[in-house]
């Protein structure tokens, strides 16, 4: 069971770079790469209210459930 994030699908839907985000929410390139590959193991309320206020979307569209066994880190 994985949580996974679709975060390349938004920036590219939207056709911004993950730098772009990164400047706009204020949080360093390293980390939201971190969160970008699924490699993170917890993000704060505040920083998911930030990517969704730039992003114009919901945190359901950042994250998804997985309930496959073998699920990896992204599909």
């Amino acid at each position: 069971m994985a949580i996974l994030v679709n975060l390349d699908e938004l920036l590219h839907d939207r056709r911004m770079t993950l730098t772009e985000l990164a400047e706009r929410i204020g949080i360093t390139l390293a980390n939201l790469s971190i969160l970008k590959t699924g490699k993170a193991r917890a993000i704060r309320f505040s920083t998911l209210s930030a990517i969704c206020g730039v992003l114009d979307c919901q945190p359901g569209d950042i994250l998804r459930f997985s309930g496959d066994e073998g699920a990896g880190e992204r599909e």
